[in-house]
């Protein structure tokens, strides 16, 4: 639901009861977008935060705290300036505008008392926080607008502040229910949300869509009766607003993602909804901010892999080609058999021999006809020798482009069942390490500065006594087996497939003493941790972690074992307990 003038009154409505007469001991702009006030009210403090981005502009209590850059920019140190200390006389929206006005009163630089208001329009892309003095005369804004950016006024120093224009109606300074219908019929459109919409100020085709639902009105066909039920439920709730008695609930919108709307029929508030906004858009940033950082993370370990894809399709090619270096060898070596027979100057396109290899069967060996038949078994036998030896380098060259594959597509393994930024962190981490990944300079910059993060922690599961640990990543997965296990307790893969390594902690007992459900239930979290977790029958290895071994220089996650044995499990067995021991 769009951040409309119903919510907009019914947070500002909240927040004059808690922050009226409070003083600002905070000003502070974590993004080019946002500005938090400090408050102080009432013995407790309050934080409201001010967001002006053009898609999810907003005004709400916050305790969620972004960090601050280290210089604060040019409109913070403004308002700190200006306003800092000032306390709030009224805080109070423009009917059901989504236009905010804080009245501040203070103290200036010459001591003398003084007024200024706090203005948020809370309108898309034109959204903005500007502050005016006492004969409405700007000071400053945190955007500066003018006709020429599409806007229909100046927002500029020392230009007077005009409120936006707007031909929509109050419905509350409405006299009676025959004045909301002609104003509503005035100008007919496709349906009655529309017609709201248009009309009114304060509603969003969201919210009225859902109180036609609420009402059972059909928005294509409706009565009298049913806009005369319309405009006494919409004066009851916007009443109720007012009262501070509504409150905002989470929904699932048509797209199945998690949303918000007005309870038409609650009577509780309590600064619920301010919080309740707080929570929401927090949860909603740290979503796509999640889901950017995992994409972008994606894309270059993608960009990646398919490099070496190409680079084995190339040595795939090369090494077709050095299959053929042992036919070199045989043609040199049958024309320096022959060459008696023939002028050693003499050149030729073709020549046809017995193969004395092959029970002397003729071969015909096709020659550079540039050159003589002397000179083309030489060529043979260079091209031979360069094959030969390319050969060894290039098997050498797929041999490590497949182990580079593999660990990429471990990665790929990893971000796809990863479920928070430090997770994520953990393989940027990784891979920041690792010269095959062509990181952004600033990326780079940014890695080299930052202070080391604390590691997030490996799954931890507790089963009859018996404690699994699962990696996350393959930091964690080196972490397991080579630091944290010890050599007596029990090691756990997917046989020759991508997963996490699962240690489970013997407490000294030896494979036998172990109930054979804790084996299978130790297979089963490895199966469900690995790219078969929606296979069934997987084979899993197991071993005494003493077993497995680390090779220096390997990638990270990359183990070799042995004393193995192998057990077979379905891993959606163990859905139902990871689900509720999440």
């Amino acid at each position: 639901m769009p951040f409309d003038g119903l919510v907009t009154k019914s947070i500002v409505t909240e927040l004059h009861s808690c922050v009226l007469n409070g003083k600002i001991t905070k000003i502070l702009e974590p993004t080019k977008n946002e500005i938090v006030l400090g408050i102080y009210a009432n013995g407790k403090n309050y934080a409201i935060a001010i967001c002006i981005d053009s898609n999810e502009y907003r005004i709400h209590l916050t305790t969620h705290f972004k960090p601050n850059p280290l210089n604060a920019p040019n409109f913070c140190m403004f308002l700190r300036k200006h306003i800092m200390g000032y306390r709030i006389k009224n805080i109070y929206t423009l009917g059901l505008e989504r236009l905010i006005t804080i009245e501040l009163e203070g103290y200036n630089e010459l001591n003398d008392l003084s007024t200024k208001k706090l203005i948020i329009e809370l309108m898309g892309k034109h959204s903005n926080i500007i502050l005016i003095n006492e004969n409405d005369i700007i000071l400053d804004s945190l955007r500066h607008l003018d006709t020429s950016s599409n806007s229909n006024r100046d927002i500029l120093p020392a230009h007077p502040y005009m409120v936006p224009l707007n031909e929509k109606q109050d419905i509350l300074t409405l006299k009676d229910f025959y004045e909301f219908r002609d104003k509503l019929l005035s100008h007919p459109s496709a349906d009655l949300t529309h017609m709201l919409v248009n009309r009114f100020t304060g509603f969003s085709i969201p919210s009225c869509s859902y109180i036609l639902k609420i009402l059972n009105i059909s928005s294509a066909s409706f009565s009298d009766d049913d806009l005369e039920n319309l405009y006494q439920f919409l004066k009851q709730f916007i009443t109720s607003i007012l009262q501070n008695s509504s409150r905002i609930v989470p929904i699932t919108n048509e797209r199945g993602k998690m949303d918000y709307c007005m309870d038409f029929t609650s009577k509780d508030s309590n600064l619920s909804n301010n919080f309740f906004l707080d929570d929401f858009y927090f949860e909603k940033e740290e979503t796509i901010n999640f889901t950017n950082y995992r994409n972008g993370v994606l894309k270059l370990i993608l960009n990646t892999l398919s490099k070496y894809k190409v680079r084995l399709k190339n040595i795939n090619q090369k090494l077709e080609e050095c299959s053929h270096k042992d036919d070199y060898q045989l043609y040199g070596e049958l024309i320096s058999a022959n060459l008696y027979r023939f002028s050693k100057d003499d050149i030729y396109s073709s020549i046809v021999l017995e193969n004395y290899y092959d029970q002397n069967s003729l071969i015909e060996i096709k020659l550079n006809k540039t050159i003589s038949l002397y000179q083309n078994m030489q060529q043979f036998f260079k091209k031979y020798r360069k094959l030969k030896n390319a050969s060894e380098i290039v098997a050498k060259q797929k041999n490590e482009t497949n182990q580079e594959l593999s660990y990429l597509e471990s990665i790929v393994f990893e971000l796809e069942n990863c479920k928070n930024i430090q997770d994520l962190n953990d393989i940027y981490t990784e891979i920041s390490q690792n010269p095959i990944f062509e990181l952004p300079i600033s990326k780079k910059k940014k890695t080299n500065k930052k202070e080391k993060d604390m590691p997030s922690r490996p799954r931890e599961y507790i089963i009859d006594n018996y404690t699994f640990f699962i990696g996350r990543n393959n930091l964690q997965n080196d972490y397991l087996t080579t630091k944290l296990a010890n050599k007596t307790d029990l090691w756990f893969h997917t046989k020759d497939i991508h997963g996490s390594h699962v240690i489970l902690k013997t407490n000294h007992q030896t494979l036998e003493e172990i109930p054979e459900n804790i084996i299978i239930t130790a297979a089963q979290l490895a199966a469900y941790y690995s790219k078969a977790s929606l296979s069934s029958n997987v084979p899993v290895d197991y071993c005494y972690v003493k077993y497995v071994k680390k090779p220096s220089g390997s990638k990270p996650g990359m183990v070799i074992y042995s004393n193995n044995k192998t057990i077979n499990v379905t891993p959606s067995d163990i859905l139902s307990f990871i689900k509720s021991n999440v």
